[in-house]
């Protein structure tokens, strides 16, 4: 369901990737490990197309990174569910509304929000916080809402990008497990992280980014 093939990208001369080669198939978990600075995030933008490559190409779907136009990133957007570490939600509205929002810009009928929203916060754990504001959640119930609103739409891939990093280890556990659910019925994840400890407590794929190229690793699992 995503791949890049051959991927070049640099900044100003400043070479990210080069000859990256990377495949996610449908109902994978993935962890995305790295030194900071290595990419994790402009491997996350080339995804949603945020950013395209010099060389090579990304493909989502039925989404190319070389024939898609303008006017269709609105609808590949739509197939992913994006979590970012400091959860850009919008402060002037509350739990509820920050989710309707995303489904009132893509034209989901009004009938279906409700059930749609209090569908995904209580995936997460939230249905009860639907009426709070932003600012009276914690760091935890944020990144909870976020993963609710990057799964309200249903999507075939979540990409989160170092969701866990403003967070303490107990609340770090509890996102990743809600992440775990959501892929267990068959949505891909790929979850960018620099938490070793977290890598090594779920058995999924591992794919470390250095110098320019992806490369599938083996971690040894934590006992219980």
């Amino acid at each position: 369901m995503l791949t890049f093939n051959h991927v070049d990208f640099s900044f100003t001369n400043q070479p990210v990737f080069n000859d990256l080669n990377l495949q996610i198939d449908q109902g994978d978990f993935v962890f995305l490990i790295g030194k900071s600075g290595v990419g994790k995030t402009t491997l996350m933008r080339m995804i949603y197309m945020d950013l395209l490559p010099q060389n090579g190409y990304v493909e989502i779907g039925e989404y190319s990174s070389d024939t898609i136009r303008e006017k269709e990133l609105p609808y590949l957007r739509r197939k992913l569910g994006i979590v970012f570490q400091d959860y850009q939600l919008l402060d002037d509205r509350n739990v509820f509304d920050n989710l309707a929002f995303v489904l009132q810009v893509t034209g989901v009928p009004r009938k279906q929000i409700k059930r749609k929203v209090l569908h995904a916060l209580t995936d997460v754990g939230l249905a009860h916080k639907q009426n709070n504001m932003p600012n009276q959640l914690s760091g935890g119930e944020k990144q909870r809402v976020a993963i609710a609103r990057a799964i309200i739409n249903d999507p075939a891939l979540v990409i989160a990008d170092e969701p866990t990093g403003n967070l303490d280890p107990e609340t770090s556990d509890e996102i990743v497990e809600i992440l775990k659910k959501i892929n267990q019925r068959g949505t891909s994840i790929l979850l960018a992280t620099h938490n070793y400890e977290l890598v090594r407590k779920i058995d999924a794929k591992i794919i470390r980014l250095e110098n320019g190229k992806a490369v599938k690793v083996l971690i040894r699992k934590k006992e219980d």
